[in-house]
């Protein structure tokens, strides 16, 4: 199948055996599909455990993700795939979606009508903006057009726009709770590649939001915009590696790949974990750092390349109340905080509200988390657990009045976690690709490549593997960018 779609043609009969360097969601997605297409699999992981940034915990005995909690539904991809390993029951959508805005010093609804923070009239932001930037965006009807060129970054194509304050209180929170980068760093083309190409066919932005606005009246989605799993997204991962494991995959944790060469006439030699193992093909499914030292010596430009892909590290911190002392907590799932305000945490899940499992795991107990760290910040992430905590409470009993103490606490830390997608990375992810094609039975996937988010990770996974299996992909189905709020 292709990205959840019935395949054009048959796999080959035996597409042999092929090794897929990195157990996350993506590499699992990709054996999985792997094994629907006829090959034999192993999967090798560096750590001890599976899942990647998708990980599955507790705290003060709720079941919680301490990762990644939420999966853009709009996609078919990793929808299709918890129902394709046996999770269809547990799918649920969010208990409630109304989040809301901490911005000079007030929770204020998260507006609507805007793409990404890029409203299509003034008015979509009034009570955000101030009067002088709300009067700045009607501005933009009588500017002359900005060409956008090959790519553009989205901070500054909207600021040219519309004003600094739109990208500030708005643009930058909502981008940074995807990407945990810098707004006037990130790709318009890759972040948000639909107001890409409207903003090549309008003059004004805001008629390019419209437009884009009309065309979802015209045909609006069904269904929620995003999903959970009861129990919490990180038991996905662990879903698809009991599917591929019944499905005579094999996949060896604490095995580290060490070393990776092209054997004649074109098969693969790796070293792992001291293990010597030969290969018909191999997906590499890590982060781009890592990739880049495995291909190092048989494809050097695809590895310069990949070197050169920069990561945002975070840490989030999951804190539990007793619902007696967290009663006055805001209505809604939680708040976005722009990092132009100058606070510690840049976004906070009201989680016990957001997912009727984790409530009911313990209806007297409220589980909030907040997150930290974006692009470039190295100070706040320096600090110890117990500095995270304390910059947490002390921010959210800034924004909401909780001052009650919490029963329990984890931090959790992601380190180079997230890939940056700055002007230009479509065109790095072209070359990438170029220059791996011309290696007989080998594909890369992941977060570094077509988005970040779940939806986009497993996209890529299926497209590397029906590459290598010869099943025929719709023309840019693994290229599809996602938004998911994770």
């Amino acid at each position: 199948m292709c990205a959840s779609e019935t395949p054009a043609g048959p796999a080959p009969a035996d597409p042999g055996h092929v090794v897929v360097i990195g157990a996350g969601i993506a590499g699992l997605a990709a054996a999985h599909r792997l094994l629907e297409n006829g090959a034999r699999v192993t999967v090798l992981e560096a750590s001890d455990r599976v899942g990647g940034k998708l990980l599955p915990g507790e705290i003060a005995g709720v079941r919680v993700d301490l990762g990644a909690e939420s999966m853009l539904a709009r996609r078919p991809e990793a929808v299709g795939l918890a129902r394709a390993v046996g999770l269809a029951g547990r799918l649920q959508p969010p208990a409630t979606a109304s989040a809301s805005l901490w911005t000079r010093g007030v929770l204020r609804p998260m507006p609507k009508g805007h793409v990404m923070g890029v409203p299509g009239t003034a008015a979509a932001l009034a009570g955000v903006l101030s009067e002088e930037g709300l009067a700045r965006i009607g501005r933009d009807a009588d500017l002359p057009r900005t060409e956008v060129g090959d790519d553009v970054a989205v901070g500054e194509y909207v600021a040219a726009r519309l004003g600094r304050e739109v990208v500030d209180r708005l643009v930058e929170p909502l981008l940074g709770g995807v990407y945990a980068g810098d707004a006037y760093r990130i790709s318009l083309r890759s972040a948000v590649p639909q107001l890409f190409e409207a903003a090549r066919d309008h003059t004004s932005l805001t008629e390019a939001v419209r437009a884009l606005q009309g065309r979802t009246a015209t045909s609006p989605p069904s269904g929620p915009v995003f999903m959970g799993i009861e129990g919490g997204v990180g038991t996905l991962p662990l879903a698809v590696a009991d599917s591929v494991r019944a499905r005579g995959g094999e996949i060896l944790t604490g095995a580290p790949v060490t070393e990776l060469r092209r054997t004649a006439p074109e098969g693969w030699r790796l070293v792992a974990g001291g293990r010597e193992l030969q290969a018909d093909a191999v997906v590499v499914a890590l982060p781009a750092g890592p990739a880049a030292g495995l291909l190092r010596a048989e494809a050097p430009a695809a590895a310069a390349e990949l070197a050169a892909v920069e990561y945002a590290s975070m840490a989030l911190i999951t804190l539990a109340y007793r619902g007696s002392d967290a009663a006055a907590l805001p209505a809604g799932s939680g708040f976005l905080v722009p990092p132009v305000d100058g606070h510690t945490i840049k976004a906070s899940t009201f989680a016990s509200r957001k997912w009727g499992w984790i409530a009911g795991d313990d209806p007297g107990l409220v589980v909030l988390r907040t997150s930290v760290g974006r692009y470039g910040e190295t100070e706040i992430l320096g600090r110890d657990d117990a500095a995270l905590v304390a910059a947490s409470r002390h921010d959210l009993a800034e924004a909401t009045g909780l001052t009650a103490e919490p029963v329990a606490t984890r931090v959790t830390r992601w380190q180079d976690g997230l890939p940056q997608y700055p002007v230009g990375h479509h065109a790095r992810v072209a070359r990438v690709r170029a220059h791996v094609a011309k290696l007989p039975g080998l594909a890369v996937c992941g977060a570094a490549y077509d988005g970040v988010g779940i939806p986009a990770s497993i996209a890529s996974a299926h497209a590397a593997a029906d590459r290598l299996t010869g099943t025929r992909c719709p023309a840019g189905s693994a290229g599809r960018e996602n938004r998911d709020h994770e």
